[in-house]
């Protein structure tokens, strides 16, 4: 016997442990969540600040971003404590505020997060850009190159093949009296100091275009090394543009030959700009920055939502009690598809017959409604808050307590009571 009443006083002990390990826990987690959603609502506002301050004036901008986030907070606490039989209209009118919110907040925090995590593509996209232009530039001049040489080159065949048909006395243009006379005549000469001086142009057009590959060799050095010392090899790689086209253009004036146009190069303070945000990110979509950005309002809502509508004050002892013994007087309850505990505030068909006065027990109800110790479901029901529990469990612990004593109470006064009539009954038989 004394076994098992260590048992049972061991695993009570135990039970009431876990239970306010439990208690303890929740209550912390409750806590914490506070300044959790806080902190999620000043990061999203700093994105939504940024994104806006780039499209209207920062103090007005500073405003709407404190307005946005506070509608984020207020209504995902409102909107946990509201029933959609209860009240529609307020329902729909707190979800549409949520919702505009929410898209705010989401549309000018995507800039930040598409900076965030485009940036780097973005770099490497104008780096590619750059190197694109001056490539295709260059490949432009050495193809322009190799038609002026081959143009240059079968002149110069043609002059040779020239001279060596006046040596033969074969040339078209020969007399008829020196036709087929071989030899160095002043027709051959003259035809030979021609030969001599085009040959001399196209050794100098071979050097320039020498000089030309250079500095095109030197610009592609300075054209793949954009993304290490970016500011000293982009200035090296324009001027060294500058140059090619200047050379490009004299050698083409010089012999006739059209060059292509050489690309126009942005600024270095422009090449190396960050981005600026604007609508048009929204045409390159990134799903990884909207969804980051969705997801700190997610945080938020979700947070929010789990806490309470109010932050209920504490009931005094008499609050308490008139609590307790109003709730006492409903006769209909169950436990709803929430797991809480619902009761019918309705009057019931025989109240209504007998016109009873509910007044006081709908006093009750609407006092721990303000208080949100009770949620509305509908027109006729509302349920239990969390933090109901614990008061009506302690006033029942108080009830049980009482009536344990007032049973001992009687049985002691019942056990002197026999006693006494019995000592009685003794002294009656001894007389």
């Amino acid at each position: 016997m004394e076994l098992n009443n260590k048992l049972k006083n061991s695993s009570g002990g135990l039970g009431a442990l876990i239970n306010r390990a439990q208690t303890l826990f929740v209550g912390m987690l409750r806590i914490w969540s506070i300044p959790i959603v806080l902190m999620l609502s000043v990061a999203s506002g700093f994105t939504t600040f940024y994104g806006m301050s780039h499209f209207i004036t920062p103090w007005i901008a500073l405003i709407i971003t404190i307005a946005i986030q506070s509608i984020i907070v207020i209504c995902s606490l409102e909107i946990a404590g509201i029933h959609w039989k209860a009240n529609r209209m307020r329902f729909l009118s707190v979800f549409l505020s949520l919702l505009v919110a929410i898209a705010a907040s989401i549309t000018f925090s995507y800039f930040k997060f598409y900076e965030i995590s485009e940036s780097e593509t973005i770099h490497i996209t104008r780096v590619k850009s750059v190197q694109k232009e001056v490539n295709d530039y260059l490949v432009s001049v050495l193809g322009s190159k190799a038609g002026l040489l081959k143009q240059q080159q079968v002149e110069l065949d043609k002059l040779a093949a020239e001279e060596s048909q006046a040596y033969f006395g074969t040339h078209p243009q020969v007399s008829p009296a020196y036709r087929n006379v071989v030899g160095t005549g002043k027709f051959w000469k003259h035809y030979n100091q021609i030969h001599l001086a085009k040959k001399q142009q196209v050794k100098q057009l071979e050097q320039s275009f020498q000089l030309i590959d250079d500095d095109i060799r030197k610009l592609q050095i300075n054209l793949n090394q954009l993304d290490d010392d970016a500011q000293n090899n982009y200035k090296k790689m324009v001027s060294g543009l500058q140059e090619i086209q200047l050379k490009s253009n004299q050698m083409a004036a010089n012999s006739g030959y059209t060059v292509p146009q050489a690309p126009v190069m942005m600024p270095y303070s422009q090449f190396a700009q960050g981005m600026t945000p604007s609508f048009a990110m929204w045409n390159n979509f990134s799903l990884f920055a909207f969804l980051c950005a969705g997801m700190v309002d997610f945080f938020t809502f979700l947070l929010s939502y789990r806490m309470e509508l109010t932050a209920p004050g504490p009931l005094n002892e008499d609050e308490q009690e008139l609590v307790f013994e109003c709730l006492k007087q409903f006769s209909e309850f169950r436990i709803n598809a929430n797991d809480e505990l619902e009761i019918v505030i309705e009057k019931s068909d025989i109240e209504k017959a007998r016109r009873y006065s509910d007044w006081s027990r709908m006093f009750a109800v609407g006092f721990l409604l303000s208080r949100g110790f009770l949620r509305k479901i509908d027109s006729r029901s509302v349920e239990f808050a969390p933090n109901l529990y614990p008061l009506i469990a302690e006033k029942l612990s108080e009830k049980l307590k009482a009536l344990k004593i007032a049973q001992v109470t009687d049985v002691t006064s019942n056990f002197h009571a026999e006693s006494v009539q019995s000592a009685s009954e003794v002294r009656y038989e001894q007389q």
